[in-house]
């Protein structure tokens, strides 16, 4: 295992991404170690310092005299597309083989894709609850007589603020000697990076990431569904999982959440609506932009459908605007690395597509600031969900919305200089 420095640098990762990568790393060789396996890894700051990936793979294949090497097929584009290069440069084959963080293979996807004009998430995501008995009844009907239970989870924040659901706290971080050895290198090596390394706050182990989907499906799941897209100012969680960055590092599988969500409904202790709506986005959402990225790519990264061209402002990375809405979101993802999915496509979403930014900078800015951003997920989100930038592909309209909406979903204008009534003038 290789921590390589230069793609650490590739763009400025926040540093608590950086210090969840490189700890998980580090907890799984030492796991391995204990299991008695053969390994080898280079650290951060070990000789030659600042390698890169491929001078250190070169160095052990000759120390150890490696005849080939195996790996799970990367979720990257250039990254899979760039292994015939490496094998030939490493001098010994490369293998790869099918990658068990997604359900649907990229081959049963495009076979799916093949012929459409228009591909809807719906229509995928009923297919694969049908072929794979994800809450269907014995006869072959969605579970409660309904695919989609949307209607039920768009709850505001007056109903929020009438009902006073009791939030959950979240376990605290827990913070062993690995994690606390990568924070102070993250620290020193990549000081220029968003966010404070030593304040990571999920686990970084397969045990811990466990114990995390436990938690939520006992804690959180049950009025998840209502919430999910309510915002509270000064709350960044609520009842959201924080299941993303786990699952997209490969530290939880979609099926056992999925799984784990369904029984938790068939034993009565989390209401459809929140368990619908929490495996849409694994098995409808998920799924499907992962499938969306990788028949798109690599041109998908070029679109720019409205020709927008205007730089990110400076504040864009540190929150000091005086929209509030705005301001408490981007504050999120500096301190936490995370935002909800609402607060990602609604709120800053909706103010890049308003305000006509240059879709790449976008992109590089949500691929920086979040806990589970890897380019197969980034790309499609932002470029064809948040932004419209590819024509409205798979997106059935862009996500454009007024002041209405934040104040309908949020208390964040209460506490706002802007006026969401106003329609016009310095203070609308």
């Amino acid at each position: 295992m290789i921590e390589s420095y230069p793609r650490g640098t590739h763009i400025q990762y926040h540093q608590q991404k950086l210090t969840l990568l490189y700890s998980a790393m580090r907890h799984y060789s030492a796991d391995l170690k204990k299991r008695k396996f053969n390994t080898l890894y280079h650290h951060l700051t070990d000789s030659p310092a600042r390698a890169d990936y491929t001078t250190v793979l070169a160095k052990w294949i000759d120390q150890h005299r490696i005849r080939e090497i195996h790996l799970l097929e990367p979720n990257e584009y250039d990254a899979l597309h760039s292994l015939p290069a490496l094998s030939k440069k490493l001098g010994v084959p490369i293998h790869s083989h099918p990658s068990p963080q997604f359900l649907v293979p990229r081959t049963e996807f495009a076979t799916w894709a093949s012929g459409k004009k228009h591909l809807l998430m719906e229509t995928h995501y009923r297919r694969l609850r049908t072929e794979r008995n994800i809450l269907m009844t014995p006869q072959g009907q969605p579970e409660g007589g309904d695919w989609n239970l949307d209607d039920q989870n768009r709850r505001t924040f007056r109903e929020f603020a009438k009902e006073k659901p009791k939030v959950p706290p979240l376990p605290p971080p827990v913070k062993d000697p690995i994690v606390q050895e990568v924070a102070a290198d993250v620290s020193k090596l990549f000081p220029q990076h968003p966010g404070q390394a030593a304040n990571l706050w999920v686990p970084t182990t397969r045990e811990g990431a466990l114990d995390w989907l436990k938690l939520f499906l006992r804690q959180r799941l049950e009025k998840f569904g209502p919430w999910e897209d309510t915002m509270v100012d000064g709350e960044t969680i609520l009842f959201h999982s924080v299941l993303s960055p786990l699952l997209n590092l490969g530290l939880l599988t979609p099926l056992e959440c999925i799984q784990g969500a369904e029984k938790a409904y068939r034993d009565g202790k989390a209401p459809l609506n929140s368990v619908e709506g929490f495996i849409r986005q694994i098995l409808g959402w998920r799924e499907f932009i992962h499938g969306i990225y990788w028949l798109k790519m690599p041109e998908y990264r070029e679109v720019n459908f409205l020709g927008a061209d205007r730089p990110l402002p400076k504040w864009a990375y540190t929150g000091e605007t005086e929209m509030r809405c705005v301001s408490q979101a981007i504050h999120g993802a500096v301190d936490h690395a995370y935002n909800h999915h609402i607060q990602r496509l609604m709120v800053l979403g909706n103010y890049f597509l308003l305000g006509g930014y240059e879709p790449k900078a976008v992109l590089r800015w949500y691929t920086e600031m979040y806990l589970d951003a890897y380019d197969w997920v980034m790309v499609p989100n932002v470029l064809g969900m948040i932004l419209f930038a590819d024509g409205g592909f798979f997106a059935t309209k862009p996500y454009a919305a007024g002041a209405a909406y934040q104040d309908k979903m949020g208390n964040h204008c209460a506490s706002c200089r802007f006026d969401p009534k106003k329609k016009d003038g310095p203070d609308a």
